[in-house]
């Protein structure tokens, strides 16, 4: 069976199929989840079989498994994006705590400086008065006060007042000198100081800039893988898209290559996990021990009845080959699956002429193999469903509940 479109062509879920392919194709995804199309399913040509089913659903679990490790990646991206963001952010306080630092010291040198010019000046002043007092005093006779009042006995008083006034210049140009070179020496000691300092500082700033350009260029870094993988993302979950609309096209053909081969209302909706319901109607008799209402003594309730009407379709709950078809004492006309998987399905109380399928043949999930009835040790029509798990009963009911296809 085809689509038809309003114009006559047909496309076949093969064409979607391809056409997803090379949309998946365009996308350039991991090759992981690369899309091939399905062999051709035998009992029907133009419908795909379960296994396309499960190809288009393997294919989809790989994309969001794929997007689901990104999405961790970008999460461990982001954290790392604030990690280095907030140590580049601590190397830039340090930075601009010791840019601070050497502008302050740079400022106090010269500071520093300027007092040691000043002092030098000053005592460069205090040097060449005292130099020139020193020269009058070495003037000839300038040394000896008795000798020049002797020799000048009318200007002894001029003599004497002016040796007064030179002594009284000698002895502060001395004491201008000494401070003078004292604040020289001073100066000198700071500045030298100052210089040591401002070289510490230098260094300091120096590391602090290499130490703040790291972790910036750590942050960028971390920025940059983060970009790439929310675009790696985005591309993800486009692919996803198309992979989940081919998957849905792809259950949904195969829903009608069940029907057209079994009738309308006879194919089962398939879940998520490749399960169908195996009748349609409410729950009836739970799993487990009850009063059996015809022996009349409490017995185990080997399976979970499900109160579908007479001749109502009933439908394998899973894919698999049938290793029994027949009578089977108080289950009546009973059927068993075996999956595959070490989980069986039984069948039971199918009406007389209700067998659908036989002993080795293959069937699909949601395939209707028998009809309801009330065969066996039965009060009326309703479905015996049963469930083994390597061999040993289950209750059906949580059972199908994970599988994604609960039944009542």
């Amino acid at each position: 069976m085809h689509d038809k479109t309003g114009q006559g062509m047909t496309v076949s879920w093969r064409g979607r199929a391809l056409r997803g392919l090379a949309v998946v194709t365009a996308l350039a995804v991991l090759p992981v989840i690369a899309i091939t199309a399905p062999a051709a399913p035998a009992y029907a040509a133009s419908y795909p079989s379960w296994q396309d089913v499960q190809s288009a659903v393997a294919n989809v679990n790989a994309a969001q498994n794929l997007a689901n490790q990104v999405a961790a990646q970008i999460a461990a991206l982001t954290a790392e994006v604030a990690r280095t963001q907030q140590v580049s952010q601590e190397k830039g306080e340090a930075y601009g705590k010791a840019q601070d630092a050497y502008d302050e010291q740079v400022l106090k040198t010269q500071k520093l400086q300027d007092q040691a010019n000043a002092a030098k000046s000053e005592a460069d002043k205090a040097k060449g008065v005292a130099d020139r007092l020193i020269a009058e005093l070495a003037k000839p006779g300038g040394g000896n006060l008795t000798t020049s009042l002797i020799a000048k006995p009318g200007k002894a008083s001029d003599l004497l007042k002016k040796w007064g006034t030179m002594s009284k210049l000698t002895e502060s140009s001395k004491s201008i000198f000494d401070r003078a070179s004292q604040l020289q020496g001073t100066a000198q000691a700071l500045t030298d100081q100052a210089g040591e300092a401002q070289k510490e500082l230098d260094t300091r700033k120096q590391a602090a800039e290499a130490a703040f350009k790291e972790a910036q260029d750590a942050a960028v870094a971390a920025g940059a893988a983060l970009d790439a993988e929310n675009a790696h993302k985005t591309q993800l979950e486009a692919q996803l898209v198309v992979l989940k609309e081919q998957r849905a096209a792809t259950e949904a053909d195969y829903q009608k290559g069940l029907a057209a081969q079994y009738g309308a209302g006879a194919a089962g909706e398939v879940g998520p996990n490749g399960y169908a319901r195996p009748a349609a109607g409410p729950i009836t008799s739970s799993y487990g021990k009850r009063y059996h209402p015809i022996y009349h003594v409490w017995k185990l309730h080997s399976g979970t009845d499900i109160g579908a009407g007479c001749g109502a379709p009933i439908y394998a709950t899973h894919a698999g080959t049938v290793t029994y078809s027949g009578w089977f004492s108080d289950l009546g006309n009973y059927i068993t699956i075996d999956h595959g998987d070490g989980t069986s399905s039984g069948y039971g109380h199918i009406v007389n002429g209700g067998l659908l399928v036989r002993v080795g043949q293959q069937v699909a999930p949601g395939q209707q193999i028998a009809r309801v009835g009330s065969t066996g040790g039965s009060t009326g029509c309703h479905l015996h469903f049963m469930i083994r798990i390597n061999g040993n009963l289950t209750d059906p009911v949580p059972f199908m509940r994970s599988q994604g296809s609960p039944i009542g």
